[in-house]
């Protein structure tokens, strides 16, 4: 596996934290061409120029096409066989306006995955983020302002007292002010652990004020003015903020509930219980002569019998479980018309209220069932999907509670969103303001798993089809299918 400069983070941060246990550690990170792609700035400006004065010179172009560094947008026009005066016109309007609080507000991204990559950090014990700019303090308020806007669906935040700024005008000694911002972290009583810089220029002038090579350099290699030459050597560079990359599986949040989906057969069945995973998910509906509860994802409606088919059946999975001492979450797929056998069955398995889970629609279990289940199991996790709640979240707010007060009333104690819901953090944040505890569930990958577990919901569902973990999850078996390898 190659070693990538996230992996060397995450190895550095656990060996600065074991040598100085007590201490409070800090990251630095540089603004622009760090955290921010500074190629949404240059294009939302030229887009603005269009606009200001009626012509289309920049209508097709995209980020893609902005290939130079933000102070060489002069560059950029000559390439575009522009006639010298319209580029003299709009690198005036350029340099005017880019630094205007508009642009700060809404030209500003930041590249995929850095915004995670702080959040893992802020949510450390005693370990901080801090912003180290050569921006000029002058642009202290719009700069806290844009960055908060953006890190908040991510559950970021910047501090004033953590952002060091440039006390010069524009481009005035920024690697001195580099340099300088370290010792500013240090007198605040930080240990500074890396710094994380676009510039190979402050990379230089912080390794300068580090004798003892305890800050990790990191260049982060997008778009930059100075010279690569003049990177330290003991510098890593990388372009993308990869979270399983800086996450290990043992630094997991301890206290939201893993579950691994669709146990729905023997194969699934034994990857689960070699994993630390303590909750199994399984697909619950009786088979097509209705004698027994077995285990499929698709319902006989969605997906006929096959010649030759087999299937788990519910009572072999529940005593392997109880067996191995785990846990089981029941997705109900034809509703409530299982709920008393189900329940028998349970019970002459002896589970107990908090080693049960059960799952189903709204539409399939129904206001009777769900009220019969949570009579049934009061300290079990009753839940249903809401996902058909995002419009209303976001849109009518006061008609989505309803909705789920009501729910709630009936029973449900756990509501489930789908990662691949529009708006996920939005309509995340807004529950959790609520006061709902809720279930991120189809996360396709490791990478968006880590970044649904920094939300830090009650619990996360997932094929666990991790291949950088050693986990093959094979799926449930949606349309037949299953994963590979």
């Amino acid at each position: 596996m190659a070693d990538t400069w996230m992996r060397r983070l995450a190895r550095h941060y656990e060996k600065m934290r074991q040598l100085y246990p007590h201490d409070n550690l800090i990251i630095l990170f540089d603004i622009d061409g760090t955290i921010l792609d500074m190629r949404y700035m240059v294009l939302y400006t030229l887009w603005a120029y269009d606009r200001a004065h009626g012509t289309r010179y920049f209508q097709k172009m995209r980020p893609a096409d902005i290939t130079v560094h933000e102070n060489r947008v002069a560059q950029l026009l000559a390439r575009l066989n522009l006639p010298p005066a319209v580029q003299a016109d709009v690198s005036a309007w350029y340099e005017a306006q880019r630094w205007s609080p508009e642009a700060i507000l809404q030209a500003h991204q930041p590249f995929g995955g850095v915004l995670a990559v702080i959040r893992w950090f802020q949510m450390q014990p005693r370990t901080a983020v801090g912003l180290n700019t050569g921006r000029p303090s002058t642009l202290r308020a719009s700069t806290m302002r844009s960055l908060n806007a953006l890190g908040a669906a991510y559950r970021v935040s910047f501090s004033d007292e953590l952002l060091h700024m440039n006390p010069g005008r524009w481009e005035e000694n920024v690697a001195g002010a580099k340099a300088a911002g370290v010792r500013y972290f240090q007198e605040l009583g930080y240990r500074v652990f890396a710094f994380v810089d676009n510039e190979p220029v402050n990379l230089t002038a912080v390794a300068q004020v580090d004798p003892d090579q305890e800050i990790l350099l990191l260049h982060a290699d997008t778009i930059f003015e100075s010279k690569r030459n003049r990177l330290p050597p003991r510098s890593i560079g990388g372009n993308r903020y990869t979270l399983a990359d800086l996450i290990p599986q043992h630094a997991l949040p301890q206290h939201i509930q893993l579950v691994w989906h669709g146990v729905n057969d023997q194969a699934n069945l034994k990857q689960f219980l070699t994993s630390p995973i303590r909750w199994a998910e399984c697909d619950v509906q009786p088979d097509p002569s209705g004698s027994e509860l077995i285990l499929r994802h698709d319902t006989f409606a969605e997906r006929p019998l096959f010649p030759g088919e087999e299937w788990l059946s519910l009572e072999m999975l529940l005593a392997e479980i109880k067996q191995h001492g785990r846990h089981v979450k029941l997705d109900l797929k034809t509703g409530g018309a299982m709920t008393d056998v189900l329940l028998e069955l349970l019970a002459r398995y002896d589970f107990t209220d908090e080693r049960l889970w059960f799952n189903g629609n709204v539409d399939r279990l129904q206001e009777t069932h769900i009220r019969r289940l949570a009579a049934a199991r009061p300290g079990a996790i009753i839940q249903c999907p809401v996902d058909f709640l995002a419009p209303l979240v976001c849109s009518a707010p006061e008609k989505a509670r309803e909705v789920l007060d009501m729910l709630r009333e009936w029973g449900v104690n756990r509501f489930s969103i789908s990662w691949q819901t529009e708006n996920i953090r939005r309509f995340f944040d807004q529950m959790d303001q609520w006061g709902f505890a809720v279930n991120i569930y189809n996360v396709p990958d490791l990478e968006s798993f880590l970044q649904a577990i920094l939300l830090m919901p009650q619990s996360v569902t997932a094929d666990f089809n991790f291949p950088e973990w050693h986990y093959y999850g094979r799926g449930a078996g949606r349309n037949g299918r299953h994963h590979q390898y």
